[in-house]
């Protein structure tokens, strides 16, 4: 843990430029996470209060069916903007919308203080799909501004400080919504995220004026500024590279089959948390559990998980999480209470966050700027909700299927697809490699 700090703050980095420069995007991933996690026990609060648990796999679903929609304005936001002024829209964008959610969440009659549950309820629809929306796209395009601006051996040294920062401020983020929630009530635990949101851009314009030209080479060493290099591609340019690139689908299906799992796995936790907590305790549960999840995450990466990838190879790294999920849903499926799922839902996402992340995130770097910033959206944006999607059509199996029938096949779906993503993990880990070692871009 202490050589940890000791990098963090000094580092086992090249010179203190680097360190300056992802010390900044420690920060600047940290505010935005820790945005994220504050709002996210608070979407699944307002969401389980006013429409119900039962309908969650259908909220999951509609916002897949909506993916299509936010990529085609990201993508054309991509070639019209530069990544920094990308940020400052989203930014602003976001921070007007939440706004506007707090106040209407903080109506008697329309907002969380009515506890009657009613699918007709569109606030909490709306709401939540604009929680989703805020995390998907401002943590695609943070990776995908990082990845063009940094080289493999810099990532290496530099991803475990990003990953610290961020963990800290997922941290930080649901601790701050909890206790707001607790005090205040719920819309204003949300302006309280407004208010730290509000930061980000003054981080963003310290990074582009104060880091330092050297700092910004990509893969092949090409200088890279922050300022520059708007992608000018159509909007089916990303999506005809993943369904035609073997490496993208092979990313593609890690996370697929990450999503399918962990949506299966969080559908019965929540609905284990829902059974025993509603409305503002439901919050203030949920709080507690985006907390431990990144605390489990931060010491993982304190006491070196990092060093994992380094010694094992990148493909190994890859490999471990899917092992790891299959144990937790052996765990939650045999014994099937809300502290076990507790239990295995913050251990599986603080592994994800803190080793599978920052080691997937690596696989971008030997890329070209259109896989980058398009393909990369099409992964990230429509794979993570369409998987999501996929999982949360299973869960609404279970009244067809019958308990028992449930289980069994969400085991088998779930194992398959473990199956398929360790073969995808070491083939992707063979290809990185290959592409680093001949110094040219995989697609």
């Amino acid at each position: 843990m202490l050589r940890a700090l000791k990098s963090f703050f000094s580092g086992s980095f090249e010179n203190n430029a680097e360190r300056k420069k992802f010390s900044t995007l420690a920060v600047l991933f940290g505010i935005t996470v820790g945005v994220y996690w504050l709002l996210r026990p608070i979407k699944d609060s307002v969401f389980i209060t006013m429409v119900g648990i039962n309908y969650q796999p259908m909220a999951k679903m509609l916002s897949a069916l909506l993916i299509v929609f936010f990529i085609m304005i990201y993508s054309k936001l991509v070639d019209r903007l530069s990544p920094h002024k990308l940020l400052y829209t989203l930014t602003l964008f976001y921070a007007v919308l939440a706004i506007i959610f707090a106040i209407l969440i903080l109506n008697p009659i329309t907002g969380i203080d009515n506890t009657v549950a009613d699918p007709t309820r569109f606030l909490g629809w709306s709401f939540y799909i604009f929680v989703e929306t805020f995390g998907m796209t401002m943590i695609t395009l943070f990776w995908s501004f990082v990845s063009d601006t940094t080289t493999p051996e810099a990532a290496n040294r530099g991803y475990a400080t990003i990953i610290i920062g961020a963990q800290s401020g997922g941290i930080a983020g649901p601790l701050l919504g909890k206790y707001m929630t607790k005090w205040v009530g719920t819309s204003y635990a949300i302006v309280a995220g407004v208010v730290v949101l509000c930061m980000l851009p003054f981080v963003i314009y310290y990074y582009i004026h104060h880091t330092s030209k050297d700092q910004m080479k990509g893969f092949h060493g090409e200088t890279k500024k922050p300022l520059e290099g708007k992608v000018k591609t159509g909007f089916m340019e990303g999506l005809r590279l993943l369904v035609t690139k073997p490496y993208l689908m092979g990313i593609f299906i890690g996370v697929l089959s990450y999503n399918v799992i962990i949506t299966i796995l969080d559908f019965k936790f929540k609905a284990f948390a829902s059974a025993s907590y509603t409305g503002h305790a439901l919050g203030v549960y949920l709080s507690d559990y985006a907390i431990w999840t990144n605390i489990i995450a931060l010491v993982s990466v304190l006491f070196g998980i990092d060093r994992i990838g380094r010694g094992i190879g990148l493909g190994r790294t890859l490999m471990l999480l899917p092992l790891v999920m299959s144990l937790a849903l052996a765990a939650v499926f045999i014994n099937p209470i809300l502290s076990v799922a507790f239990g295995t839902m913050i251990f599986c996402k603080g592994i994800n966050y803190a080793l599978n992340q920052p080691a997937k995130e690596q696989l971008y770097i030997p890329t070209t700027k259109e896989t980058k910033y398009k393909a990369k959206a099409w992964i990230e944006m429509f794979g993570g909700r369409s998987s999501k999607a996929l999982g949360s059509l299973i869960n609404s199996s279970r009244k067809l299927l019958g308990a028992h029938g449930f289980v069994w096949v969400s085991l088998l779906v779930s194992m398959g697809l473990i199956s398929l993503w360790l073969l995808a993990a070491a083939f992707l880990g063979r290809t990185h490699a290959q592409a680093i070692k001949e110094d040219r871009p995989v697609c």
